[in-house]
């Protein structure tokens, strides 16, 4: 291997172990350099999430690192609008000076910074440092506001802690049954299904609940289809029914929780024939799925975008929590409640400071002796420490009024965001915006400067899987002439601002200071360093590091939580004691149908990078209306037939595809692609009030054929 600082960059036909780009598996793979700035991808089957097997987003990632799918020079806003390009200190210089003199005019708070969850903890941590001690600003928040905010929030609530899997993936196959709550991960993290797989060879069954007939959903020994927005009756009609059919864990609820009569109340207003009324689920499945939820000795939950993304997300999370709980599945070997994250690091993004209220090592940022510990790492007084700011939505739809100037770091909001429209709207009326970006995005487009930043393969860093499990990404190869990492602007733009010292570019130095800055908070890093990431093939947070002078073996680490207690104050967990509401927008005459929203396997996100590659198009080419026969006979479509889809907030149109695998009163979009077939752009921003996610994942719609 060659040395090059403290990075290490693989030679000619050597292979470097590191992790995918995409989802929040972070399969292992190993890239191996083949000329011209380009890698090839392989099989790396130590790693034991993903042993070996890749999807086709993970085997085709080396595509978006060629020249002509990325950009490779700073561009600028010339005077007659178009995009140029220009050198880096031409681009610093302009960033930096419009940032300062929107800051003497109008005050740090119209700064913005707007991050994203595929950030490496290193860049999630600088970004937050560098918006509160450089800008001054509270105006900072990340696109995993969109991911799994409500699941934390009600993990938090019950639990004491925030972390997606409180146990390794490899625990699904040995548990006796799997709830798989609005969760597909056949088409979003492929490899994760042999697990699911492996479960029911062992003799386990999985209950899948979803709208859609999913390729997950075909697996499932029941499938569930509730109407979209009433997962929260579903879940209080199943703890109904526990009570109901003495399957209460009587000593655990007595020894292990908190607030079981409260919750036991609001679930007993929720009896099965109700919950029929409202989920379109019938009262034999519900009594088929808590038999088979009941019956095995352990048990566990898994929720992903589903349930999360509504505006009682939060309260929907703490309904399934609740069964858990009611039924002794949480805090013992092979149970428990986990959710399934999205974003490759949409763990470790919110955990280390690019969250609007949250300081690094998942610290409140409310927290007076939080504030002071992270002041102490930072050499500044606490009270220089601004509050908490605006959440991802209402962040943006502050923009041009309240914030005059944005600095979006890996993410693409025009697609990604509620009522995009309007976001894209925003996002015009800046007075001045810059994005730093891989590839030129859609927002890319609208910025006054473009920044160039190098991916995964080009350089080091870690993330933080969806089990806790913080892993090492190693760098293969050299980014080309004119692209630099974030770390590097960041250190830029802190030096023309003032700021000298404190915005190292090594990646591992940035490590070291975070791993200060979380100790003795929740995700205490503090016990890992890159050492240990390369040679345990990652390490489970918290890690605490030893006392001074303490001669302790090094923590292990720790890959189940909650097993002697939970995180709370007295060891207990809390139970919610929620009630089923009806979502923000419900259908009427004039918006007769349910929309909602996912992704599909040849896809991520945005779609900003997977658009970029051939085979991945070839796959999945563009937006589709998926409906029922019978609402395509009402509407007289047939398959491949343009279909116009209108919310209150917009209309989008995109082909027909006609199958019986959804609802009749609902129909489905994928949210990857820009243009007249933008899925956001119908979507509702009705927000929780706990988490302030957005209700992606219902809204009224009325869908018409489009004539020519």
């Amino acid at each position: 291997m060659q040395n090059t600082g403290t990075h290490t960059t693989a030679a000619p036909g050597a292979a470097t172990p590191t992790h995918c780009p995409y989802c929040a598996l972070q399969c292992g793979m190993n890239l191996t350099p083949v000329g011209g700035g380009t890698v090839e991808v392989s099989e790396r089957a130590d790693f034991p999430v993903n042993r070996g097997a890749l999807c086709g987003k993970g085997r085709t990632a080396a595509a978006v690192l060629a020249p002509g799918a990325r950009l490779t020079s700073p561009l600028v806003r010339s005077d007659d609008g178009a995009l140029v390009p220009a050198g880096w200190d031409e681009a610093l210089d302009r960033i930096a000076g419009n940032l300062e003199r929107t800051r003497a005019q109008y005050g740090a708070d119209a700064l913005g910074v707007f991050g994203g969850g595929g950030l490496t903890n290193e860049k999630a941590y600088a970004l937050g440092k560098f918006a509160r001690l450089v800008l001054g600003t509270s105006q900072i928040d990340y696109n995993g506001r969109f991911c799994m905010s409500s699941a934390a929030a009600a993990g938090t609530r019950a639990f004491g802690l925030d972390r997606g899997l409180p146990f390794p993936l490899e625990d699904v196959p040995k548990t006796g049954c799997v709830i798989l709550v609005g969760s597909n991960p056949a088409e979003t993290m492929p490899p994760s299904l042999r697990y699911f797989t492996e479960l029911r060879e062992n003799g386990g069954t999985l209950i899948v609940v979803d709208p859609r007939r999913t390729k997950t959903a075909e697996q499932a020994d029941l499938h569930l289809a509730p109407r979209p927005g009433t997962d929260l009756a579903l879940a209080l009609g199943m703890l109904h029914l526990v009570v109901a059919e003495g399957r209460v864990d009587e000593v655990y609820v007595e020894e292990r929780t908190s607030g079981w009569e409260e919750a036991r109340a609001a679930a007993m207003a929720h009896w099965p024939e109700h919950v029929e009324r409202i989920t379109g689920v019938s009262v034999p499945e519900l009594r088929e799925a808590v038999r088979l939820f009941c019956a095995p000795k352990a048990a566990m939950v898994l929720t992903a975008r589903g349930p999360e993304q509504q505006a009682k997300g939060t309260d929907t999370v703490g309904a399934w929590i609740n069964l858990c709980l009611a039924t002794g599945r949480a805090g013992r070997p092979l149970s428990g409640y986990g959710c399934l994250t999205g974003q490759g690091n949409g763990q470790g993004g919110r955990e280390h400071g690019q969250k609007a209220d949250q300081l690094p090592g998942y610290r409140k940022l409310t927290d007076p002796a939080a504030r002071r510990h992270v002041a102490e790492v930072w050499g500044v007084d606490p009270d220089a420490l601004p509050g908490p700011g605006r959440s991802a939505y209402e962040l943006l739809d502050a923009l041009g009024t309240d914030i005059k100037s944005l600095l979006v770091m890996g993410s693409n909001p025009v697609v990604s965001a509620p009522r995009a429209a309007h976001i894209e709207g925003r996002l015009r009326s800046l007075d001045f915006l810059a994005v730093c970006d891989v590839v030129l995005s859609e927002t890319a487009e609208l910025a006054d400067v473009v920044l160039p930043v190098t991916q995964w393969a080009e350089e080091t860093g870690t993330t933080t899987n969806l089990e806790g499990r913080v892993l090492l990404r190693r760098r293969a190869i050299t980014p080309p002439e004119g692209v630099r990492g974030d770390l590097e602007v960041l250190h830029g733009l802190a030096g023309r601002l003032g700021v000298e010292k404190g915005f190292p570019t090594e990646p591992e130095e940035v490590f070291e200071e975070l791993r200060r800055a979380s100790a003795g908070g929740p995700a205490d890093y503090s016990g890992i360093d890159y050492r240990r990431l390369a040679e345990e093939n990652g390490v489970f947070w918290p890690c605490p590091a030893p006392p001074a002078g303490d001669d302790a073996e090094p923590h292990p680490g720790t890959p189940r939580l909650f097993l002697d207690r939970f995180a709370t104050e007295d060891g207990q967990a809390r139970f919610a004691p929620v009630t089923h509401r009806p979502s923000a927008e419900e259908p009427d005459d004039e918006y007769p149908v349910l929309l909602t929203t996912g992704r599909v396997v040849a896809q991520y996100q945005s779609g900003a990078q997977t658009r970029r590659v051939a085979e991945l198009n070839a796959a999945a080419p563009g937006p589709f209306v998926e409906l029922h026969p019978r609402l395509a006979a009402r509407l007289g479509a047939a398959e491949g037939d343009p279909l116009a889809v209108v919310s209150r907030r917009g209309r989008a149109v995109a082909p027909a595809r006609i199958t019986t695998g959804i609802r009749p009163d609902t129909v489905f979009m994928p949210f990857h692609w820009p243009g007249e077939g933008r899925a956001n752009t119908l979507t509702n921003p009705a927000l929780d009030p706990t988490s302030r996610m957005p209700e992606f994942k219902v809204c009224a719609v009325r869908v018409e054929t489009v004539t020519s």
